[in-house]
């Protein structure tokens, strides 16, 4: 078997569209996040040289192991957006054949490719190795949850098309992000290839992250939506013992985060950005509605110190009641802060 790209144990952040950006992305390397990825890009705005997707691609000096991952279905968009990555500074280029969205899926990309045109999707894979300096990986779903025929099938011709690496998600395209994982498809096709296979899919915490790899047999796996609003994942994967956030520290990840998101987008648009990764920390935390709903309305300095200071007295007592009694209830778990 070739060398991994990833270390035994390894759990390596999504690229995530909306989120996975320089502030992301220097929050979990705060808490122990070693591998990550930009945000999926699309390879024709790459080549025409959108200042956002610019933006997307760009590389925090402190960023360690980034990769970059491409959507797309044009061949020769494809091979000048790998020679434009050429130029780039990243470890890995990943090849998307596994986003359901319905955005990507109008195009008959991302998963959709997979499954209604394989040889045009190994096709555009080839064409990325053929042009890329980088290791080339590819990112999939599987096919069917009895049958792991057609995921192997798909996932050895990506390997005989020159994949280092191939991470699959265990959820079909009708599924999204919900549902089981079928650890046992993304098994058989770890058992029928010669290169590594990263687990993806159903990674909330420390524990479901061993979970995905005890049952996968998965050397590495991918923190996906687990991740949002909660870098602390990466912790408990690292120390099953480690606790959760108290009031204090939460709040002052969330300080931090806000200040390199001013640095990164400035006040004109850090604040409307930075929105829904506010959402997701508050979710399932004990804040009341109230404070919730106020994030979406976040514009200002003094929006955010008001923000801010909420935040810091607490969760609600029930909430905390809940999670004395009932630990194993709350999904999201934050503590008072320590005297």
């Amino acid at each position: 078997m070739p060398p991994e790209l990833y270390p035994p144990g390894a759990a390596v952040m999504a690229p995530i569209a909306g989120h996975t950006d320089i502030p992301f992305r220097r929050m979990i390397r705060r808490f122990g996040c070693r591998h990550a990825f930009t945000e999926m890009i699309d390879a024709g705005s790459l080549v025409f040289q959108g200042q956002k997707t610019l933006r997307l691609a760009q590389r925090g000096s402190d960023a360690g192991f980034l990769g970059i991952q491409l959507v797309g279905s044009d061949l020769p968009t494809l091979k000048r957006a790998a020679e434009i990555i050429n130029d780039m500074d990243f470890d890995v280029l990943d090849f998307n054949l596994g986003c359901p969205a319905p955005k990507v899926a109008r195009k008959c990309e991302g998963i959709r490719f997979a499954l209604e045109d394989p040889d045009g999707a190994i096709r555009a894979f080839e064409t990325l190795v053929s042009a890329s300096r980088l290791p080339v990986t590819a990112k999939t779903r599987i096919q069917d949850e009895s049958d792991p025929a057609p995921t192997v099938a798909f996932c050895r011709r990506l390997r005989d098309a020159g994949a280092k690496s191939i991470t699959i998600h265990g959820r079909l395209m009708r599924n999204f992000y919900s549902g089981p994982v079928f650890y046992e498809i993304i098994s058989a096709v770890r058992e029928s290839l010669d290169i590594p296979v990263v687990a993806n899919g159903g990674a909330m915490d420390g524990a479901s992250f061993r979970t995905l790899l005890k049952k996968t047999g998965c050397s590495a796996g991918m923190v996906a939506r687990g991740a949002l609003g909660n870098p602390w994942i990466f912790r408990e994967i690292a120390d099953s013992s480690a606790p959760p956030p108290d009031v204090a520290e939460f709040t002052e990840t969330i300080r931090a985060y806000m200040d390199d998101m001013l640095d990164c987008y400035g006040p004109e648009f850090a604040y409307v950005v930075a929105r829904k990764s506010l959402l997701e920390f508050l979710r399932g935390r004990g804040y009341p509605g109230t404070l919730r709903a106020s994030v979406s309305y976040l514009d200002s300095g003094d929006a955010l110190k008001k923000l801010l200071d909420a935040v810091a007295e607490g969760p609600t007592e029930r909430y905390l009641e809940n999670l004395a009694l009932h630990p194993e209830s709350v999904e999201r778990k934050l503590v008072r802060s320590h005297s």
